[in-house]
């Protein structure tokens, strides 16, 4: 079904001027200095890190290894002794979704795993909505981002307050809100999805028409698989949104025989281009059933290359584009991360309690 309306920030004259919240941080926690470890390649480091290196081996080269080793071995023996648990996203480079994340994955499965995390410090190789996601279903634990500056730009498109100006819109009509989207927004919304399961969640409400936000183009995907009527928000992936239908086309008249996936998050002449369309743990379950010979991935160029590091035999084209913000979790600011325990996440208590409740509400989901 079409979508039914799509609204922006220029559709409402009473708009309020502002930006969304800022991601909230406190101060570093006090505790025992901890020494900045040795960061040079030696025998000890190559043998201890070579196990790791295994996994990494087709999409890093020998020459950039011992650059980052040393810094490698150094987090995964500061992470046991803090007690900590690192998750990173499917969207983190290689070096840190293979070798010292604990736990990786997509928004949901990253959301899922933070309910069952047992450490007492969890360290979010992510973007900030994810960290404040992992603080509201961890509200006693320390939970720590790298950089501070890892935000999104489809998190930024809207704020609680385009969430009310909506409402009042469209008096008693149920609101969706992506995960991608800060805890502000989360708190005034109904439930949260994700790409994986948006469509089910839609369903979920029993509702002839939902408020689906603020990703316009997977608002528009999910339009195309439910008979609900969705009225959209003017919100995209900056990563996303630059891939072309065109793109796709030449790629496949140099080579017939390649397939292409493709995020929903994309726009539809895309989507359009695409033998199949999903989440990104969808697509990387697609690809380990399928094992395509050739295979163009649109999505973040990261999880091409984390893809390829586990399907070595899969050629992967790339006409990936790069998430800016992602970018900024490197593994230096890991590792400083440990040893000062910065920067640490916190939730406005005002927000915190409706914010949870919209995520958990999506977890709790039944199939």
């Amino acid at each position: 079904m079409p979508i039914t309306g799509i609204y922006g920030p220029d559709d409402f004259a009473n708009r309020p001027q502002g930006k969304p919240v800022p991601i909230r941080v406190a101060p570093a926690r006090t505790g025992p200095p901890l020494p900045m470890p040795s960061l040079e390649w030696t025998p000890e480091v190559e043998r201890a890190t070579a196990p790791l290196y295994d996994r990494v081996k087709h999409v890093i080269p020998p020459i950039e290894w011992p650059l980052m080793a040393p810094t490698i071995k150094a987090i995964n023996e500061l992470k046991r002794a803090r007690g900590a648990v690192i998750l990173a996203h499917n969207y983190q480079s290689p070096e840190i979704f293979h070798c010292v994340a604990d736990i990786g994955g997509d928004s949901l499965q990253l959301a899922v795993e933070a309910t069952k995390v047992k450490a007492d410090i969890i360290v979010q190789c992510g973007v900030h909505f994810m960290a404040e996601t992992s603080k509201l279903l961890n509200p006693d634990k320390t939970v720590l981002i790298p950089d501070t500056r890892a935000g999104c730009s489809l998190a930024a498109s809207i704020t609680g307050a385009d969430v009310r100006l909506l409402r009042e819109k469209f008096p008693g009509v149920p609101v969706v809100a992506y995960v991608n989207t800060s805890a502000e927004v989360k708190a005034e919304v109904d439930i949260c999805c994700t790409s994986s399961n948006a469509v089910q969640v839609v369903e979920s409400l029993n509702a002839p028409t939902v408020i689906f936000l603020p990703d316009r183009y997977l608002a528009t995907y999910v339009a195309s698989k439910t008979d609900v009527k969705i009225v959209a928000w003017k919100g995209a992936c900056e990563v996303h949104e630059r891939f072309t239908g065109a793109e796709l086309r030449a790629y496949r008249e140099a080579d017939p025989s390649v397939q292409i996936i493709a995020h929903p998050e994309c726009p539809p002449d895309v989507l359009g281009e695409a033998d199949f369309t999903g989440s990104t743990a969808h697509m990387i379950n697609w690809v380990r059933a399928k094992r395509p010979r050739r295979l163009v991935m649109i999505t973040e160029c990261s999880m091409a290359d984390n893809v390829r590091a586990e399907l070595p035999d899969v050629e992967i084209l790339r006409p990936c584009n790069i998430c800016p913000h992602m970018k900024r979790i490197t593994l230096a600011n890991i590792l400083e991360s440990l040893l000062t325990l910065r920067e640490e996440v916190t939730i406005d208590p005002a927000l915190a309690p409706r914010a949870r409740r919209s995520v958990e509400r999506m977890i709790n989901l039944k199939n």
